[in-house]
Protein backbone atom coordinates (compact mmCIF):
# COMPACT_ATOMS: atom_id res chain seq x y z
CA UNK A 1 0.00 0.00 0.00
CA UNK A 2 1.25 3.98 -0.59
CA UNK A 3 2.37 5.42 2.55
CA UNK A 4 -0.11 7.98 1.26
CA UNK A 5 -2.89 8.29 -1.38
CA UNK A 6 -2.73 9.79 -4.48
CA UNK A 7 -3.85 13.33 -4.71
CA UNK A 8 -7.49 13.52 -6.23
CA UNK A 9 -6.94 14.25 -10.10
CA UNK A 10 -10.55 14.29 -11.38
CA UNK A 11 -13.88 14.39 -9.80
CA UNK A 12 -16.90 12.93 -11.39
CA UNK A 13 -20.27 12.22 -10.45
CA UNK A 14 -22.99 9.19 -11.67
CA UNK A 15 -26.50 9.60 -12.08
CA UNK A 16 -29.39 7.31 -12.80
CA UNK A 17 -31.80 10.31 -14.41
CA UNK A 18 -34.91 8.94 -13.08
CA UNK A 19 -38.25 10.15 -14.38
CA UNK A 20 -41.77 9.86 -13.92
CA UNK A 21 -43.65 8.10 -16.18
CA UNK A 22 -46.23 10.44 -16.96
CA UNK A 23 -43.98 13.21 -17.50
CA UNK A 24 -40.37 12.01 -18.86
CA UNK A 25 -38.98 14.90 -19.82
CA UNK A 26 -38.93 16.73 -16.43
CA UNK A 27 -36.84 13.84 -14.97
CA UNK A 28 -34.80 14.28 -18.21
CA UNK A 29 -34.06 17.93 -18.09
CA UNK A 30 -33.34 17.54 -14.06
CA UNK A 31 -30.17 15.29 -15.24
CA UNK A 32 -29.01 17.99 -17.95
CA UNK A 33 -29.32 20.74 -15.42
CA UNK A 34 -27.36 18.53 -12.87
CA UNK A 35 -24.65 18.32 -15.45
CA UNK A 36 -24.92 21.93 -16.46
CA UNK A 37 -24.54 22.59 -12.91
CA UNK A 38 -21.49 19.60 -12.50
CA UNK A 39 -19.65 22.18 -14.85
CA UNK A 40 -19.98 25.13 -13.05
CA UNK A 41 -18.80 23.93 -9.66
CA UNK A 42 -15.78 22.63 -11.92
CA UNK A 43 -16.46 18.39 -11.79
CA UNK A 44 -14.28 17.05 -14.64
CA UNK A 45 -16.84 14.20 -15.41
CA UNK A 46 -20.18 13.52 -15.59
CA UNK A 47 -21.65 9.62 -16.15
CA UNK A 48 -25.03 8.32 -17.07
CA UNK A 49 -26.36 5.45 -15.83
CA UNK A 50 -27.80 2.82 -18.70
CA UNK A 51 -31.17 1.60 -17.46
CA UNK A 52 -33.54 -0.48 -20.43
CA UNK A 53 -37.47 -0.92 -19.37
CA UNK A 54 -37.00 0.96 -16.26
CA UNK A 55 -38.21 4.46 -15.15
CA UNK A 56 -33.93 5.88 -15.64
CA UNK A 57 -32.07 6.57 -18.90
CA UNK A 58 -32.54 4.34 -21.56
CA UNK A 59 -30.67 6.32 -24.21
CA UNK A 60 -27.21 7.90 -22.54
CA UNK A 61 -25.89 8.52 -25.77
CA UNK A 62 -28.38 11.23 -26.82
CA UNK A 63 -28.41 12.72 -23.32
CA UNK A 64 -24.98 13.06 -23.67
CA UNK A 65 -25.07 14.75 -27.03
CA UNK A 66 -27.96 17.52 -25.12
CA UNK A 67 -25.75 17.96 -22.42
CA UNK A 68 -22.67 18.21 -25.05
CA UNK A 69 -24.42 21.10 -26.46
CA UNK A 70 -25.37 22.47 -22.88
CA UNK A 71 -21.99 22.14 -21.49
CA UNK A 72 -18.58 23.28 -22.79
CA UNK A 73 -15.74 21.89 -20.96
CA UNK A 74 -17.04 18.62 -18.30
CA UNK A 75 -16.44 15.18 -19.86
CA UNK A 76 -19.62 13.24 -20.60
CA UNK A 77 -19.79 9.15 -19.60
CA UNK A 78 -22.17 5.96 -19.54
CA UNK A 79 -21.08 3.85 -16.31
CA UNK A 80 -22.10 1.83 -17.88
CA UNK A 81 -23.63 0.77 -20.93
CA UNK A 82 -24.61 -3.34 -20.81
CA UNK A 83 -23.17 -4.61 -24.69
CA UNK A 84 -26.04 -7.05 -24.66
CA UNK A 85 -27.75 -4.40 -25.50
CA UNK A 86 -26.35 -3.21 -28.56
CA UNK A 87 -25.08 -3.78 -31.89
CA UNK A 88 -21.09 -3.08 -31.83
CA UNK A 89 -21.30 -0.98 -34.92
CA UNK A 90 -24.17 1.07 -35.17
CA UNK A 91 -23.21 2.08 -31.20
CA UNK A 92 -19.71 3.16 -32.64
CA UNK A 93 -21.44 5.58 -35.03
CA UNK A 94 -23.73 7.00 -32.26
CA UNK A 95 -20.37 7.45 -30.10
CA UNK A 96 -18.04 8.65 -32.58
CA UNK A 97 -20.73 11.43 -33.72
CA UNK A 98 -21.49 12.40 -30.40
CA UNK A 99 -18.07 13.01 -29.75
CA UNK A 100 -17.59 14.89 -32.47
CA UNK A 101 -20.07 17.09 -31.14
CA UNK A 102 -19.07 17.26 -28.15
CA UNK A 103 -15.51 18.40 -28.94
CA UNK A 104 -13.13 15.20 -27.80
CA UNK A 105 -15.59 14.92 -24.26
CA UNK A 106 -17.50 11.07 -24.69
CA UNK A 107 -16.08 8.44 -22.33
CA UNK A 108 -17.94 5.45 -23.04
CA UNK A 109 -18.08 3.21 -20.07
CA UNK A 110 -19.38 -1.03 -21.49
CA UNK A 111 -19.57 -4.31 -19.92
CA UNK A 112 -20.64 -7.68 -20.97
CA UNK A 113 -23.25 -10.11 -20.21
CA UNK A 114 -26.73 -11.20 -21.60
CA UNK A 115 -29.44 -8.80 -21.19
CA UNK A 116 -31.19 -8.73 -17.56
CA UNK A 117 -34.12 -10.44 -17.77
CA UNK A 118 -33.10 -11.77 -20.91
CA UNK A 119 -35.42 -14.77 -21.16
CA UNK A 120 -38.33 -12.18 -20.52
CA UNK A 121 -36.77 -9.31 -23.45
CA UNK A 122 -35.07 -11.72 -26.05
CA UNK A 123 -38.07 -12.03 -28.70
CA UNK A 124 -38.29 -8.29 -28.68
CA UNK A 125 -34.90 -7.53 -28.84
CA UNK A 126 -33.22 -10.46 -30.62
CA UNK A 127 -36.15 -12.28 -32.44
CA UNK A 128 -34.21 -14.46 -34.78
CA UNK A 129 -30.55 -14.23 -33.17
CA UNK A 130 -31.38 -14.72 -28.93
CA UNK A 131 -29.95 -18.16 -29.31
CA UNK A 132 -26.82 -17.64 -31.28
CA UNK A 133 -25.69 -14.06 -29.56
CA UNK A 134 -22.01 -13.99 -28.36
CA UNK A 135 -22.34 -11.87 -24.68
CA UNK A 136 -18.65 -12.17 -23.99
CA UNK A 137 -15.73 -9.92 -24.25
CA UNK A 138 -15.53 -10.47 -27.91
CA UNK A 139 -18.36 -7.96 -28.29
CA UNK A 140 -16.37 -5.40 -26.44
CA UNK A 141 -13.56 -6.24 -28.88
CA UNK A 142 -15.97 -5.74 -31.53
CA UNK A 143 -16.58 -2.31 -30.73
CA UNK A 144 -13.23 -1.50 -29.56
CA UNK A 145 -11.91 -2.16 -33.30
CA UNK A 146 -14.58 -0.17 -34.77
CA UNK A 147 -14.43 2.97 -32.97
CA UNK A 148 -10.43 2.69 -33.39
CA UNK A 149 -10.74 2.38 -37.46
CA UNK A 150 -10.71 -0.96 -38.25
CA UNK A 151 -12.51 -1.98 -41.08
CA UNK A 152 -15.99 -2.44 -41.14
CA UNK A 153 -16.86 -3.65 -44.12
CA UNK A 154 -14.67 -5.03 -47.35
CA UNK A 155 -15.42 -2.66 -49.37
CA UNK A 156 -14.85 1.71 -49.75
CA UNK A 157 -14.95 3.89 -52.64
CA UNK A 158 -17.52 5.42 -55.15
CA UNK A 159 -21.00 3.77 -56.09
CA UNK A 160 -22.40 6.09 -58.40
CA UNK A 161 -22.59 9.38 -57.03
CA UNK A 162 -22.17 8.17 -53.48
CA UNK A 163 -18.90 7.72 -51.87
CA UNK A 164 -18.71 4.56 -49.11
CA UNK A 165 -16.31 4.01 -46.21
CA UNK A 166 -14.72 0.71 -44.86
CA UNK A 167 -14.39 1.96 -41.30
CA UNK A 168 -16.94 3.61 -38.95
CA UNK A 169 -17.67 7.33 -39.93
CA UNK A 170 -17.49 9.87 -38.41
CA UNK A 171 -14.03 8.48 -37.22
CA UNK A 172 -13.20 9.89 -33.75
CA UNK A 173 -9.10 9.50 -33.54
CA UNK A 174 -9.24 10.34 -29.40
CA UNK A 175 -11.92 8.13 -28.14
CA UNK A 176 -10.58 4.60 -28.59
CA UNK A 177 -8.20 5.91 -25.37
CA UNK A 178 -11.15 7.06 -24.02
CA UNK A 179 -13.31 3.74 -23.68
CA UNK A 180 -13.39 2.26 -20.25
CA UNK A 181 -15.31 -1.34 -18.72
CA UNK A 182 -16.67 -1.27 -16.03
CA UNK A 183 -16.03 -4.69 -14.12
CA UNK A 184 -16.27 -6.16 -10.69
CA UNK A 185 -14.01 -9.29 -11.08
CA UNK A 186 -10.13 -10.27 -11.65
CA UNK A 187 -10.69 -11.62 -14.82
CA UNK A 188 -12.72 -8.30 -16.51
CA UNK A 189 -10.05 -6.44 -14.77
CA UNK A 190 -7.30 -8.18 -16.51
CA UNK A 191 -9.03 -8.70 -19.77
CA UNK A 192 -9.46 -4.47 -19.97
CA UNK A 193 -5.90 -4.09 -19.38
CA UNK A 194 -4.51 -6.25 -21.86
CA UNK A 195 -7.12 -4.53 -24.69
CA UNK A 196 -5.72 -1.36 -23.62
CA UNK A 197 -8.95 -0.29 -22.45
CA UNK A 198 -9.68 2.32 -19.17
CA UNK A 199 -10.85 0.70 -15.94
CA UNK A 200 -13.88 1.33 -13.56
CA UNK A 201 -14.29 0.31 -10.35
CA UNK A 202 -17.54 0.38 -8.81
CA UNK A 203 -19.50 -0.61 -5.16
CA UNK A 204 -20.17 -3.71 -6.10
CA UNK A 205 -17.33 -6.42 -6.68
CA UNK A 206 -17.63 -9.87 -6.92
CA UNK A 207 -15.95 -12.35 -3.39
CA UNK A 208 -14.37 -14.91 -5.44
CA UNK A 209 -12.44 -16.33 -3.17
CA UNK A 210 -15.12 -19.03 -1.29
CA UNK A 211 -12.93 -18.89 1.69
CA UNK A 212 -12.97 -15.50 2.43
CA UNK A 213 -12.01 -13.51 4.31
CA UNK A 214 -14.49 -10.63 2.72
CA UNK A 215 -13.00 -7.11 2.58
CA UNK A 216 -14.24 -4.80 -0.31
CA UNK A 217 -11.48 -2.54 -0.26
CA UNK A 218 -9.47 -5.24 -0.45
CA UNK A 219 -10.91 -6.85 -2.96
CA UNK A 220 -11.51 -4.30 -5.18
CA UNK A 221 -7.95 -3.08 -4.99
CA UNK A 222 -6.35 -6.47 -5.95
CA UNK A 223 -8.96 -5.69 -9.18
CA UNK A 224 -6.83 -2.17 -9.50
CA UNK A 225 -3.71 -3.98 -9.43
CA UNK A 226 -4.29 -7.26 -11.84
CA UNK A 227 -5.64 -4.36 -14.18
CA UNK A 228 -2.88 -2.14 -14.16
CA UNK A 229 -0.26 -5.40 -14.43
CA UNK A 230 -1.86 -6.33 -17.40
CA UNK A 231 -2.24 -2.59 -19.30
CA UNK A 232 0.18 -1.54 -21.58
CA UNK A 233 0.63 1.78 -19.40
CA UNK A 234 0.99 -0.26 -15.89
CA UNK A 235 0.86 2.34 -13.35
CA UNK A 236 -0.58 5.21 -15.41
CA UNK A 237 -3.42 2.80 -16.33
CA UNK A 238 -6.74 4.87 -15.75
CA UNK A 239 -8.71 3.80 -13.08
CA UNK A 240 -11.81 5.23 -12.09
CA UNK A 241 -13.93 4.46 -8.08
CA UNK A 242 -17.10 4.67 -8.08
CA UNK A 243 -18.31 4.52 -4.43
CA UNK A 244 -21.97 6.15 -2.65
CA UNK A 245 -20.44 9.00 -0.71
CA UNK A 246 -23.43 12.07 0.73
CA UNK A 247 -21.50 14.70 2.22
CA UNK A 248 -23.43 16.47 4.39
CA UNK A 249 -21.77 19.82 5.82
CA UNK A 250 -24.56 22.19 4.34
CA UNK A 251 -27.19 19.20 4.06
CA UNK A 252 -31.00 20.46 6.18
CA UNK A 253 -31.63 18.28 9.18
CA UNK A 254 -34.16 16.67 7.55
CA UNK A 255 -31.85 15.89 4.64
CA UNK A 256 -29.26 14.35 6.55
CA UNK A 257 -31.77 12.22 8.33
CA UNK A 258 -33.10 11.43 4.99
CA UNK A 259 -29.39 9.99 4.01
CA UNK A 260 -28.82 8.19 6.98
CA UNK A 261 -31.75 6.63 6.92
CA UNK A 262 -31.55 5.15 2.66
CA UNK A 263 -27.39 4.38 3.88
CA UNK A 264 -28.95 1.95 6.63
CA UNK A 265 -31.35 0.28 4.71
CA UNK A 266 -28.77 -0.74 2.37
CA UNK A 267 -26.05 -1.46 5.20
CA UNK A 268 -26.95 -5.19 5.70
CA UNK A 269 -25.93 -6.45 2.00
CA UNK A 270 -22.10 -5.22 2.97
CA UNK A 271 -21.63 -7.53 5.59
CA UNK A 272 -21.31 -10.72 3.26
CA UNK A 273 -21.44 -12.00 -0.61
CA UNK A 274 -24.95 -11.70 -1.83
CA UNK A 275 -26.59 -14.21 -4.52
CA UNK A 276 -25.27 -16.96 -6.90
CA UNK A 277 -22.96 -14.04 -7.92
CA UNK A 278 -21.66 -13.47 -4.74
CA UNK A 279 -21.51 -9.68 -5.28
CA UNK A 280 -19.88 -7.74 -2.12
CA UNK A 281 -21.59 -4.16 -2.13
CA UNK A 282 -19.46 -1.55 -0.72
CA UNK A 283 -20.80 0.84 2.76
CA UNK A 284 -22.56 4.26 1.73
CA UNK A 285 -20.68 6.82 3.56
CA UNK A 286 -22.53 9.76 4.88
CA UNK A 287 -20.99 12.40 6.95
CA UNK A 288 -19.37 15.95 6.83
CA UNK A 289 -16.36 16.23 3.69
CA UNK A 290 -14.05 15.81 6.23
CA UNK A 291 -15.44 12.28 7.92
CA UNK A 292 -15.69 11.30 4.34
CA UNK A 293 -11.98 12.36 3.35
CA UNK A 294 -11.18 10.28 6.63
CA UNK A 295 -12.59 7.19 6.07
CA UNK A 296 -11.58 7.42 2.16
CA UNK A 297 -7.85 7.99 2.65
CA UNK A 298 -8.14 4.67 4.91
CA UNK A 299 -9.94 2.71 2.03
CA UNK A 300 -7.42 0.41 0.02
CA UNK A 301 -8.63 0.50 -3.27
CA UNK A 302 -8.93 4.59 -3.16
CA UNK A 303 -5.49 5.34 -2.09
CA UNK A 304 -4.39 3.63 -5.33
CA UNK A 305 -6.80 5.81 -7.92
CA UNK A 306 -6.55 9.45 -8.89
CA UNK A 307 -10.27 9.68 -10.46
CA UNK A 308 -13.63 9.20 -8.66
CA UNK A 309 -17.23 8.95 -10.35
CA UNK A 310 -19.01 9.10 -7.20
CA UNK A 311 -22.62 7.71 -7.60
CA UNK A 312 -25.45 9.60 -6.45
CA UNK A 313 -28.23 7.61 -4.90
CA UNK A 314 -30.76 6.76 -7.14
CA UNK A 315 -34.48 8.15 -5.43
CA UNK A 316 -33.27 11.48 -3.73
CA UNK A 317 -34.48 14.61 -5.10
CA UNK A 318 -33.11 17.53 -7.74
CA UNK A 319 -32.42 19.94 -4.24
CA UNK A 320 -30.37 16.68 -2.65
CA UNK A 321 -28.65 16.38 -5.58
CA UNK A 322 -27.66 20.45 -5.77
CA UNK A 323 -26.76 20.35 -2.13
CA UNK A 324 -24.45 17.21 -2.48
CA UNK A 325 -23.14 18.10 -5.87
CA UNK A 326 -22.45 21.75 -4.33
CA UNK A 327 -20.55 19.91 -1.11
CA UNK A 328 -18.73 17.47 -3.22
CA UNK A 329 -17.07 20.17 -5.36
CA UNK A 330 -16.46 22.88 -2.27
CA UNK A 331 -15.74 20.77 0.35
CA UNK A 332 -15.29 17.19 -0.47
CA UNK A 333 -12.89 17.40 -3.52
CA UNK A 334 -10.57 19.75 -2.10
CA UNK A 335 -10.21 17.65 1.33
CA UNK A 336 -8.74 14.86 -1.00
CA UNK A 337 -6.45 17.18 -3.05
CA UNK A 338 -8.12 18.23 -5.95
CA UNK A 339 -8.71 21.20 -7.69
CA UNK A 340 -11.74 22.21 -9.31
CA UNK A 341 -11.07 22.60 -13.27
CA UNK A 342 -11.42 25.77 -14.91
Amino acid sequence: MPSTPRPLRKLGFLTIGLFDEADPRRGHESTLEIIELGERLGFDSAWLRHRHLQYGISSPVAVMAAASQRTSRIELGTAVTPLGWENPLRLAEDLATVDILSGGRVNPGVSVGPPMHFDEVKEALYPDTADTEDFSYERVRRLLDLVRGKPASDFSGVQGFEVFSDRVQPHSPGLGRRLWYGGGSLSSARWAGEHGMNFLTSSVVKAEDREGPYDFAEIQLSHIRAFRAAHPDGEEARVSQGLVVIPTDSASPEQRAKYEEYAARRTPRTASPQGPARLMFAPDIVGTSAEIAERLHAHAAFREVDEVAFALPFTFEHEDYVQILTDMAAKLGPALGWRPGA
